[in-house]
């Protein structure tokens, strides 16, 4: 499986640039292979999970669950407004509703969100997860009933990175804000903080970190999955090819023509080094003219959880409980454990697996029978949720 992993992720960078060849799993390259790609680790530990957004292993269907309510709705982003990439502010959202939600009119629900990761958008989510069979199986298995949200944040160059900038707009406040407003003004939720899980995989599960370490006031307890661009490397040598491609990038089609790993810069580039003056696409890259730019590297380097968490430490004191997992076959899992040594050092209470799998074959195992029990645990479902 490894293998085949790697050979995928060498094919297709190899279509664009010939030289070019993986060494291994796990985040670096051939000690000569000039590229851009290896400027940043951000950008490397999202390249090495490709071709892994295929293969889940499916739990067996539990008998006797309880079917839940499929909702798939438009929420009107007012942090995406004004974006310069022109994506779409009136995003899809999938929301489950819990076996009874429609009969008993007076219950209200504690809600999940959860966040998907880069180069897929909420409905392909759905498949990886298996929703809504994981979700009727872990209420069927014991878990408390609750609404599960899943917002879609894919953008023009495949991902939003759960960040804000002019570029792409404000996803950070859109799921932090718009997405909980509207569903806690349309749905019978439990406004409370203390009722709010956040949870997301790969990009999602840096979306969880960001988010939830700057938004302790809107979610209580935090489950994070496998997280991508945890911490930030220096510069490496530059590959004019590689340049010279993604400078000739002039509409979201030539995007995405892209190999993963050069659109996963423009992606991370819009995100984080957004410039409102540097049409078509409104940022900069690592790289111009063959030299790096430490002014870039440092902004990408800025956006990465285990650089920016001492700043939070308060806030993440004030979640109920904190969860972390990851693969042990799963390149990302080195951040993963390092989030958790940071927490750790800091007296911050949070638990850490590291599981038998890759990066996405377990994630819907998981989603059942620790992600919804976790929450099910850690969310108020009560009248006296504070």
């Amino acid at each position: 499986m490894l293998q085949a992993m790697l050979k995928a992720i060498a094919l297709g960078l190899r279509n664009h640039i010939e030289s070019h060849r993986l060494l291994r799993f796990g985040g670096t390259f051939e000690p000569n292979m000039k590229t851009t790609i290896r400027s940043i680790g951000l950008i490397l530990s999202l390249s090495i999970i490709a071709p892994a957004q295929v293969k889940t292993e499916v739990p067996p269907v539990i008998p006797g669950a309880k079917p839940v309510t499929v909702e798939r709705i438009k929420i009107h982003g007012n942090a995406l407004e004004g974006n310069l990439e022109g994506d779409d502010v009136d995003r899809a959202v999938i929301v489950f509703l819990p076996p009874g939600y429609s009969a008993e009119k007076n219950r209200r629900y504690p809600v999940v969100y959860a966040l998907h990761g880069y180069s897929i958008g909420a409905e392909q989510w759905t498949k990886e997860i298996v929703v809504p069979q994981t979700i009727e199986g872990a209420f069927a298995q014991g878990a408390q009933n609750m609404i599960v949200v899943l917002p879609d944040s894919k953008t023009i160059h495949n991902g939003s990175m759960y960040s804000g900038s002019p570029t792409t707009g404000d996803f950070e406040q859109f799921i932090a804000h718009d997405v909980v407003a509207y569903i806690d003004t349309h749905y019978r939720t439990i406004p409370k903080r203390t009722s709010r899980g956040l949870v997301g995989h790969s990009m999602g599960g840096y979306g969880a970190s960001r988010i939830g370490m700057k938004h302790s006031d809107v979610f209580g307890s935090l489950y994070i999955m496998s997280p991508c661009c945890m911490t930030a490397r220096g510069a490496g040598p530059v590959n004019p090819e590689t340049e010279k491609a993604l400078e000739s990038v002039k509409s979201a089609a030539d995007s995405a023509k892209l190999p993963f790993g050069l659109r996963a810069q423009l992606a991370s580039a819009a995100a984080w080094s957004p410039d409102p003056k540097n049409p078509p696409f409104y940022l900069d890259l690592p790289t111009k003219n063959g030299v790096v730019n430490p002014d870039v590297l440092a902004k990408w380097a800025a956006n990465a959880p285990l650089a920016f968490i001492d700043q939070y430490i308060g806030n993440l004191r004030q979640y109920r409980a904190i969860s972390i997992d990851v693969g042990d076959q799963d390149g990302l899992k080195a951040g993963a454990a390092q989030l958790h040594e940071v927490l750790d050092k800091y007296g911050i209470a949070n638990s850490f697996e590291i599981y038998s799998g890759t990066h996405t074959s377990a994630v819907a195992d998981r989603f059942q029978n620790h992600v919804m029990p976790f929450f099910s645990k850690n969310l108020c479902a009560g009248k006296t949720c504070n």
